[in-house]
């Protein structure tokens, strides 16, 4: 099992192929695995790695007793220090995406290109997302009491009567996800809970990333993030968009074959170029 000494834990990576280094940073509440298509699929071309972000996977948890973006940022710069990774694109979904952002405008010179999936950012956030955000605080007492998976699939019950059933997207791809891997404690999902509910107090620099970004959403994604997609796209001057037919808020396993599709064309037509005339 391949792990690496990475700020003070032993983080779990899976590692593809050779060429220009892509690392993926994946959600909250799974691992690795919800990559592991494009890992696979762009391996060809690419150095693709896959790690299990601190409390998830095969990475597990710490004794720290808090968590945070910083700490995250700080546990991936580690990883790509010990990986010897130079200037990898660096792709990431939902509280992934989050890492990103805060990585690339804490460490701008050492990425080539960004991707941005499924993902939100600081600043916007109306009250109706307010609301929304503030109910994750409910689901530490209940995961407490019942497992976050049952949390989960009463949330995704919640959100198909309110939005339809595409707005699950394919909700059983993350199921078998979890059937493989290993579970999170409660106090592991309590921690990474209350780092997503930092989010929108969080300042994310964006003006300052340069590199090639590639923002990415599914078309049945939830109103907030598709405006969310706009702000950064705003923000960030190498932006590009691009909305996934049929693809809902892990649109990269809903739609694999059009993610990595629009993947490798980024990856061709801007970061190598880029990379190539400097």
């Amino acid at each position: 099992m391949p792990t690496v000494h990475t700020n003070g834990v032993e983080t779990y990576y899976e590692r593809r192929g050779e060429g220009p280094p892509v690392v993926f940073v994946h959600g909250a509440i799974v691992d690795h695995g919800q990559w592991l298509p494009q890992l696979e699929a762009l391996s060809d071309a690419y150095t693709t790695v896959a790690y299990d972000v601190r409390g998830h996977g095969r990475t597990g948890g710490s004794a720290v007793g808090r968590y945070s973006l910083e700490l995250f940022v700080e546990d991936l710069d580690a990883l790509l220090t010990a990986l010897e990774l130079d200037r990898p694109v660096l792709c990431g979904l939902s509280l992934g995406g989050c890492i990103a952002q805060l990585y690339a405008a804490t460490y701008p010179d050492r990425i080539s290109g960004l991707v941005l999936a499924d993902t939100f950012t600081s600043g916007d956030w109306r009250w109706p997302e307010r609301l929304q955000w503030a109910v994750l605080r409910v689901t530490v007492p209940l995961t407490r009491l019942v497992g976050y998976q049952r949390v989960e699939r009463a949330m995704v019950w919640f959100q198909e009567r309110l939005r339809g059933k595409e707005a699950s997207g394919d909700y059983a791809k993350i199921e078998q996800l979890r059937e493989r891997g290993p579970r999170m404690s409660t106090d592991e999902f309590a921690k990474v809970i209350r780092t997503l509910l930092d989010v929108p107090h969080t300042t994310f620099d964006l003006p300052s990333v340069a590199v090639p970004t590639l923002i990415i959403y599914g078309e049945h994604e939830m109103g907030f993030v598709k405006r969310h997609a706009a702000k950064m796209a705003a923000a960030v001057p190498t932006a590009t968009v691009v909305e996934v037919p049929g693809g809902a808020h892990v649109s990269n396993l809903d739609e694999p074959d059009f993610v990595t599709a629009e993947l490798r064309r980024f990856l061709s037509d801007r970061v190598t170029a880029t990379v190539e005339t400097e």
